[in-house]
């Protein structure tokens, strides 16, 4: 079976059950503020999980690309991969456990045909908080699993959410492929990592909200959530033991061969396929429609990290030519028939892997003599400490790897536990700072934030008046205290400007407007005037939201009913994000 096979039979298999497709939403995440990118189906979807109503209706489906990075020290073994395609469907307040669970197995075992036997799935096995969820149980044996392929774990394993204090969560269930090899021991099962159990699927069931006295309660909406990797279940179907060896990676690695002849040099097998793995990543980061640039921060910080992991192991091999431009357009070749948006910015990806080769080779060489320097105060046989290889590695981008070679070839070693100490320490504030430093998200749908997503409409309006219709929104986070707004502009905006664009924003909102919701084909909403922010991702029928004389934007939601609930606005902050994007942080207040 090929990858397109495989979309189109789980996309086809739903439809024929009252779903409709959606489109493929951009990487970086329109709703959910806890995450840096779209790391799931639902990110696109939060608002309608909150109960907005979606315009295709109660049934959807879709294959949705993500970024994971939290597992990223486990590229290169047979499963992991920092980008995958997730296949998922939904039910907002429609379907629940039966349906669920009956769709998934039969679309396991009569359209995948995989055997019963070879399935295992783990549900939740209840607490002093909630019962177990016996429910599923039940329905799992009624499909012919024994006892035996049902697996009871806890919160960690089988919960879900909420994605902050309190918000809709609830049970889930995973569904597992077995491997066939022997178990590891006698506690052996889907939670172990000896790699006997595959996880292929998971079914969420938001059943409960958790409230602020950590109670929970039954939601009125309750939705189904799930996602299957593609990339896994195309490796099993396929009766490989590894995703490198599906079609899906075989084109960018036999290139990696090449090059790796061609020059005369070696990598392992590991290496070459973080080189595989990372580059498709890298190019559907640059590729997507929201252009996110290299930097030090956030999305871009995770897109750098990337680029320069793989040109580090080209340098480890002794390669210095650039060939991230080849990769790179191979990984298009073979995906822009699927996601058009590769094509379409090829132009913008070769021209930033470009640059980043340049700028890190160029910090390569910097390194190099500043870890010489250090290394020069080290007496032979002695050990270069671990704040300064820390210091080589973050200020100056000196990998820890090439610290330790340096250091070897002299004779002398480098303070691996003291660099790792720093490095932990270093990504503990990076994760407050990227990952988990935002309240809200899916948990977060309060009427404070909905005032805020519609002053960001107003924000969004009132700089394409004053600073001209280049302006054109980059990303926006919203949290119960703040927004946050990037936006395409080449120079930092005056005061003047910035003053301009605050009165135009509370002059809507002391004027009292409706926010008025239409619904209509998305060809009539861009010819109404209607401002698209994730181009290529909408669907034949889209939310659009007018605030008269100052807004008219498709968008999902949630939004103030009038703009006179906004209170006031102020903006608290003008600064650069990255390269020709600009960021504004303001509050409303009152």
């Amino acid at each position: 079976m090929t990858a397109n096979e495989l979309r189109t039979m789980y996309v086809n298999f739903f439809k024929e059950r009252g779903h409709r497709e959606i489109a493929s939403a951009s990487l970086l995440p329109e709703n959910d503020p806890t995450v840096l990118f779209t790391t799931a189906g639902m990110h696109p979807l939060v608002p309608y999980l909150l109960g907005e109503r979606h315009p295709a209706g109660k049934r959807l489906t879709d294959v949705q690309k993500c970024i994971r990075t939290e597992d990223i020290d486990e590229v290169g073994d047979d499963t992991h991969c920092t980008f995958f395609e997730m296949l998922g469907n939904w039910s907002l307040g429609d379907y629940f456990k039966q349906e669920s669970i009956s769709m998934s197995f039969e679309f396991l075992t009569k359209h995948l045909n995989i055997p019963v036997e070879r399935l295992a799935v783990t549900v939740f096995e209840g607490d002093e908080l909630v019962p177990a969820d016996e429910e599923a149980v039940d329905i799992w044996k009624s499909k012919g699993l024994k006892d035996e392929q049902i697996y009871r774990y806890g919160r960690k394993e089988n919960w879900w959410g909420p994605a902050g204090q309190t918000g809709p969560c609830g049970p889930d269930t995973e569904i597992f492929y077995d491997m066939g090899q022997p178990k590891c021991g006698p506690d052996c099962g889907p939670a172990c990592h000896c790699g006997k159990y595959v996880e292929i699927w998971n079914n969420v069931f938001m059943q409960f909200n958790k409230e602020s006295d950590g109670s929970f309660t039954e939601l009125k909406q309750k939705n189904v959530d799930t996602g299957m990797g593609l990339e896994r279940v195309l490796t099993i179907f396929n009766g490989k033991t590894n995703v490198y060896d599906t079609e899906l990676f075989q084109p960018v690695m036999k290139l990696v061969e090449e090059i790796l002849i061609g020059e005369g040099k070696e990598l392992t097998l590991r290496e070459k396929r973080i080189i595989c793995e990372h580059m498709r990543a890298i190019t559907f980061i640059l590729g997507d429609s929201m252009k996110i640039l290299p930097s030090n921060t956030e999305q871009g910080y995770i897109l750098r990290r990337l680029i320069r992991r793989v040109i580090r192991l080209f340098k480890k091999a002794g390669i210095n030519g650039n060939y991230l431009c080849e990769l790179s357009k191979v990984l298009i070749r073979q995906y822009g028939e699927v996601y058009s948006e590769l094509l379409e910015n090829q132009d913008f990806i070769r021209e930033q892997l470009q640059k980043e080769h340049a700028l890190f080779s160029k910090t390569l060489d910097e390194g190099l003599k500043k870890a010489q320097k250090y290394l020069n105060q080290v007496e032979e046989g002695g050990t270069l400490n671990g704040e300064l290889t820390f210091k080589l590695y973050d200020t100056y981008g000196f990998p820890v790897e090439f610290s330790a070679e340096l250091a070897q070839e002299q004779g002398k070693s480098v303070d691996m536990e003291g660099f790792h100490k720093k490095f932990e320490e270093h990504q503990n504030k990076s994760r407050q700072g990227a990952a988990g430093k935002f309240a809200g998200g899916l948990a977060d749908a309060s009427e404070q934030t909905a005032r805020l997503h519609t002053a960001t409409h107003l924000l969004n309006g009132a700089l394409r008046k004053v600073l001209g219709e280049e302006v054109y929104q980059r990303g926006s986070n919203i949290t119960a205290e703040r927004l946050r707004f990037d936006f395409s502009f080449p120079r930092k905006v005056t005061k003047e400007e910035l003053e301009l664009v605050t009165r135009i924003v509370n002059e809507a909102i002391e004027k009292k407007l409706e926010v008025q919701l239409e619904e209509m084909p998305l060809e009539d909403a861009y010819n109404s005037g209607a401002m698209g922010v994730f181009a290529g991702k909408y669907q034949e029928v889209v939310k659009v939201y007018t605030i008269p004389g100052y807004s008219k934007e498709i968008c999902g939601g949630p939004h103030a009913q009038n703009t006179g609930e906004l209170g006031s606005f102020r903006i608290l902050k003008e600064e650069a994000s990255s390269a020709g994007v600009r960021r504004i942080k303001a509050v409303i207040e009152g």
